[in-house]
């Protein structure tokens, strides 16, 4: 839970808040997420993630996409003594990282978000709450 303003250094390195990283346990996973968002689990839910994926069809070519995307994109990350991991540029890019970003907690992982990304006007990536509430309706939530 929770919403941080962070940003990224001349070295690739940006500092997950203290409370993510008190729950990641020194270690965690970084790649692309939906929306041009960057994605960091911790190894568990990492864990957990791929053993659901493997039990997709592969002869399905749109899980096969899934998969290269998700794991060719993947970083183990391990933070340093300023709690700080290292990005790779395929991933900055990805997200269209600059310098400042909006770090949250969202569920099982934490989201990354270029600021100027996050507080586009135009940005359809997120909805307002009348598109997302008719959607989880569908699953009776």
């Amino acid at each position: 839970m929770g919403t941080y303003h962070n940003s990224i250094d001349a070295k690739k390195r940006l500092i997950v808040p203290q409370k993510h990283r008190d729950q990641l346990a020194g270690k965690c996973v970084l790649t692309k997420g939906m929306d041009t968002c960057l994605y960091i689990y911790s190894m568990d839910e990492w864990e957990r993630l791929v053993t659901r994926m493997a039990e997709l069809p592969e002869s399905d070519p749109d899980v096969r996409d899934a998969i290269r995307d998700l794991m060719s994109n993947a970083a183990e990350c391990e933070f340093d003594k300023q709690g700080r991991i290292i990005v790779p540029q395929v991933l900055i890019d990805y997200a269209h990282i600059q310098k400042d970003l909006i770090t949250m907690g969202a569920m099982n992982k934490v989201e990354i978000w270029a600021k100027e990304v996050w507080d586009s006007p135009d940005d359809s990536t997120r909805r307002g709450t009348g598109g997302y509430s008719e959607a989880l309706a569908k699953y009776n939530f």
